[in-house]
């Protein structure tokens, strides 16, 4: 088991070496695409935990 995650973890280091090396600007869009993302979510966490501080009014 152990053996397969090293395997599945070089696959996916290889494979996003490839996509900068051979397309840095769909690369910087996902890593932009990504940030949001995380952005988004610690957003919508931080609201949820303002309404659960506030007693789940609205």
């Amino acid at each position: 088991m152990v053996q397969a995650k090293k395997v599945a973890l070089y696959v996916v280091v290889v494979f996003v070496l490839y996509v900068i090396i051979s397309d840095p600007d769909t690369a910087g869009d996902y890593v932009t695409l990504g940030f949001e993302g995380i952005s988004n979510a610690a957003s919508a966490v931080g609201d949820f935990m303002t309404w659960i501080a506030n007693g789940g009014n609205s």
